[in-house]
């Protein structure tokens, strides 16, 4: 009886073992994220075509201003880095954080290596003063396109 129970656990065992192996030879790679430093970055406000029916990003629906931001990215990667995610702060001219609940502020499609140029569109609430202050830019990307597999 206990011989019987020690091969069923050491079968048990197994079974685990091999369903892990599998599953890490299956695993698609894992791309590494890549630093893509932001630098010359500015504000203006938007055209007034880009701007119509702007809104604050908290669904509130109050007036908002739009702004551009941009700058320069610095990809020394020698790859070209792909969906690089923008992070950073903006400041009104009192220093209140306009978006306090969002780091995450856009996203650049393709990064070449050396250096290039981005843009993003930002809505700020009316309300709130200028100048901004636009602090701690920075992005990070992939070395491959990410796919994103739906269900059917």
């Amino acid at each position: 009886m206990m011989k019987l129970m020690r091969s069923r656990a050491l079968i048990r065992v197994a079974a685990l073992c091999a369903i892990a192996l599998a599953s890490w030879l299956w695993m698609p790679p894992a791309h590494a994220l890549t630093e893509i430093k932001l630098f010359d970055i500015s504000y203006e406000e938007c055209s007034e075509e880009i701007a119509e029916g702007a809104v604050t990003s908290d669904g509130s629906g109050s007036a908002a201003n739009c702004f551009i931001v941009s700058g320069k990215t610095k990809n020394t990667s020698g790859k070209t880095v792909y969906d690089a995610d923008i992070f950073g702060r903006i400041y009104d001219a009192n220093n209140n954080n306009v978006l306090p609940n969002r780091t995450r502020l856009g996203n650049i499609e393709e990064v070449p290596p050396g250096i290039g140029n981005f843009s993003i569109r930002i809505s700020v609430a009316a309300t709130l003063p200028t100048p901004l202050k636009l602090k701690k830019f920075k992005a990070r990307g992939f070395g491959a396109r990410v796919k994103i597999l739906l269900p059917d």
